[in-house]
């Protein structure tokens, strides 16, 4: 190594001065990258979050019934206080859309479609949704997924500003990319994670542990071809190997508190009678 080294010197020694310059401006550059990556803020966080959610609306709009929307957040806010982040401004919305999906942003703003509200049961079931998609905020997913694909569109001191939206043009960039990332998907190992703490978080709270398994046991007996599935099986892995998982790594977990409440009367209550 230390040959290579003073190899590397005489071979660039003539253009000394210009080295110096291209080495350092590489060092800043290094630095910005490493510093947006690794050191975002909670402001940062939820402003990012913000601008994908409003995105996300665009394509879907909230479903208008204040009732339903004030009792998905009661149990999402519920099941948020049970977690290391209780203070972030959480928000719990359900889209009008027909598809079966739900979606977390940055800092704090969970999405459930009615679709898949109206194919669940009981409140357990929707609060093993809202944990699995609690657990990818807690684990920044998305942000970081958000954060390594802006690496290769935007470098250095741009992807700095556009993190800490001190430029329009770069932040847009940044904003499409999270945006589109919902039509591609995390890592499944970041969904299989998301499934286990959420199961916990459901717990925690005080709901039968199976509701998030029930959930994924409607889905995989529902027909793959369906449309209203399209994205869910294209962003997820399979209900069945998401099951799987689930019984290999959390099985003593899902049986000590399978017998907490399910709320299947409450949940039809506000939910079912309001379509």
């Amino acid at each position: 190594m230390r040959f290579l080294l003073t190899l590397l010197f005489f071979v660039v020694a003539p253009a000394q001065a210009q080295f110096k310059f291209d080495i350092h401006k590489l060092i800043d550059t290094t630095k910005n990258v490493v510093k947006a990556t690794s050191d975002i803020g909670e402001p940062e966080e939820i402003q990012i979050g913000k601008d994908v959610a409003s995105r996300l609306l665009g394509a879907a709009p909230l479903a208008k019934d204040e009732n339903l929307q004030r009792y998905v957040n009661r149990v999402g806010r519920w099941l948020a206080l049970q977690t290391e982040r209780p203070d972030l401004p959480w928000q719990f919305g359900v889209m009008e859309a027909p598809q079966l999906n739900a979606f977390a942003v940055p800092g704090g703003t969970i999405f459930v479609t009615r679709g898949l509200v109206e194919r669940m049961r009981s409140e357990a079931e929707l609060a093993g949704v809202l944990a699995h998609e609690i657990s990818h905020v807690l684990r920044k997913h998305h942000l970081k997924a958000i954060q390594k694909g802006a690496q290769t569109a935007l470098a250095g001191e741009a992807l700095n500003q556009a993190l800490r939206n001190q430029r329009a043009d770069v932040r847009e960039k940044l904003v499409s990319f999270g945006s589109e990332m919902y039509t591609r998907g995390l890592d499944k190992g970041d969904e299989l994670e998301a499934d286990r703490l959420g199961v916990v978080i459901a717990a925690r709270a005080g709901y039968d542990a199976y509701g998030l398994p029930a959930v994924l046991q409607t889905l995989q007996a529902m027909n793959a071809q369906d449309s209203a599935l399209a994205l869910m099986f294209k962003t997820h892995p399979a209900p069945g190997e998401r099951l799987s998982a689930l019984g290999e790594t959390m099985q003593p977990t899902l049986d000590a508190y399978a017998s907490q409440p399910q709320l299947a009367d409450r949940f039809v209550q506000q939910v079912k009678v309001r379509k």
